[in-house]
């Protein structure tokens, strides 16, 4: 697989500058050894220092916006407003990371004294979580600032105390190599050590990477097939790594007749505009609408979707991947193009697609279960309940599922929501999964082939889970504990004593 690290405007085509140079094995073995001898420091710092470390960065990033928003637009043709948008979220990312730090939540403390009265008697243990080591995050090609170098692995790898060696990818190399110095500098400026984060490039860096000893963790956005082939290279090392991959999502829709009843034509709008934003290329787009037969929307959800203005593609492999899965789907023998997608002019520009078929199309046949990266969704109509009993359990996994109803007793939603439930890690009613907040409760999961590992999150303040570990002490004398497990708590974290939560000082 190719991966040149050369930037190339997605709007015109053109390449621009001169190409990046692919990181050795060489540099990638010392960035990897560094992270490792910087592990230990960042490990120790005390919960404050470490989110004033991640505000700093925070501060860093902004102050740099509008060379960021520059590059990263002409690399990924994004446009300004929306990169400007994400570049808010990368922020806020690390501040609400530096927020949860500060709590020492991600610290899980746990401390149970002994009960020596107890029927068995029970010793003092207490319970903590420790930083895995260097994480190895892959960058992602869809979200080149909050799901990339700077993203959300990132800063929640940093917030568990665990230093980073960051993978670019081959779309936005230059946008990764500029945020990697505005980090650097920010933690060196902050009299952090700077081996703590480090960024390579190149197809054969990031294989190297996962396979470095002194890597403990990856993490990885992108397709199914790289995201399977790191995890196997995690899995297969002489000391195996965990490996959080989030990988293809189908986000299936369901829409009840009550609901098409009511709100129909603002439905059809509604999801025309969710399917091809950001020309389709969201982890979270609509790919699978539900429709019950009759619905009487085919003519307006194809004008909607022919409405939608051209989107240029990140890149020219995966327009053309694009065009390809689009073709395969509609070449089933239950399915049909409403709406054909096509290239356009400028770049790689595309068209957005429909695709129709009935749900029976996917009753013990899962050739249209696949997901189509770009401006084309399917539309599935179903009889019955009955119907959506047989074939929604047969979903792959997704990050997101959706409901689309009238009222909290309607029946249609009633049988869908918790089928779905089984199959998603994040279920909507009355809303749309392009949208993902960044916030405690959110999860960013699902079961394969949303992600490798559907219990962890990549968005939000469990997403800091993925790089720690517990440690129990049994019977062990204080002098000898982490500050943290000490029973005047003089780090003022957030403690689980004796099945008493004590929150955070100053909460």
């Amino acid at each position: 697989m190719a991966d040149t690290l050369r930037s190339v405007n997605p709007t015109t085509g053109a390449a621009f500058g001169d190409p990046i140079a692919e990181t050795t094995p060489e540099a990638v073995a010392q960035a990897a050894a560094a992270a490792r001898a910087a592990a230990p420091g960042l490990a120790a710092m005390r919960p404050h220092d470490r989110g004033d470390l991640m505000r700093a960065v925070a501060a860093a990033l902004t102050g740099h916006e509008d060379a960021i928003i520059a590059l990263a637009d002409a690399e990924s043709g994004l446009g300004e407003a929306r990169l400007r948008g994400e570049l808010a979220r990368t922020t806020g990312q690390f501040e609400l990371y530096a927020a949860y730090a500060e709590t020492g939540a991600v610290l899980d403390v746990v401390i149970d004294h002994a009960a020596p009265r107890a029927t068995p008697p029970r010793p003092d243990l207490r319970r903590w979580n420790t930083p895995l080591g260097p994480v190895a995050v892959y960058a992602a090609s869809n979200f080149p600032l909050a799901f990339g170098v700077a993203g959300t692995d990132t800063a929640a790898a940093l917030a568990a105390g665990c230093p980073v060696v960051a993978k670019a990818h081959a779309s936005q190399p230059a946008t990764a190599v500029l945020l990697g110095a505005i980090i650097t500098e920010a933690l060196e400026k902050r009299g952090a050590d700077p081996r703590v984060f480090a960024v390579v490039g190149g197809f054969q860096a990031g294989l190297d990477l996962i396979r470095d000893p002194n890597i403990k963790a990856g993490a990885f956005t992108g397709s199914i097939a790289g995201g399977r082939a790191l995890a196997e290279e995690a899995a297969g090392r002489p000391e195996p790594i965990p490996f959080y991959g989030e990988l293809g999502s189908l986000n299936p829709v369901v829409v009840t007749p009550e609901a098409v009843a009511q709100r129909g034509p603002a439905l059809v709008e509604e999801f025309a505009a969710s399917m091809t934003l950001g020309a389709g290329q969201f982890c979270t787009k609509p790919g699978l609408l539900f429709l019950p037969e009759g619905h009487g929307l085919d003519e307006a959800l194809a004008e909607a979707v022919r409405a939608k203005q051209v989107h240029p593609m990140l890149n020219g492999r995966i327009r053309e991947a694009y065009a390809a899965e689009a073709a395969r789907l509609a070449s089933h023998p239950q399915a049909r193009f409403a709406v054909e997608p096509s290239e356009a002019e400028g770049g790689f520009a595309v068209t957005p697609g429909l695709i129709e078929a009935p749900a029976s199309a996917i009753d013990g046949d899962d050739a249209l279960l696949h997901e189509c990266f770009g401006p084309t969704a399917l539309v599935l109509t179903y009889a019955d309940a009955a119907e959506l009993e047989r074939v929604l359990p047969q979903l792959p996994g997704g990050l997101t599922a959706t409901v689309q109803l009238a009222t909290s007793t309607d029946p249609i939603a009633q049988t869908a929501l918790p089928l779905l439930a089984e199959r998603s890690g994040r279920v909507l009613v009355n809303g749309w999964p392009t949208g993902v907040a960044v916030t405690h409760a959110q999860h960013h999961g699902g079961p394969w082939p949303a992600t490798t590992n559907a219990r962890y999150s990549s968005v939000g303040t469990g997403a800091a889970a993925r790089f720690v570990r517990p440690v129990a002490y049994q019977s062990t004398p204080e002098p000898l504990l982490p500050e943290a497990l000490h029973d005047d708590n003089p780090l003022g974290v957030q403690r689980r004593v004796d099945g008493v939560l004590e929150p955070a000082a100053g909460a």
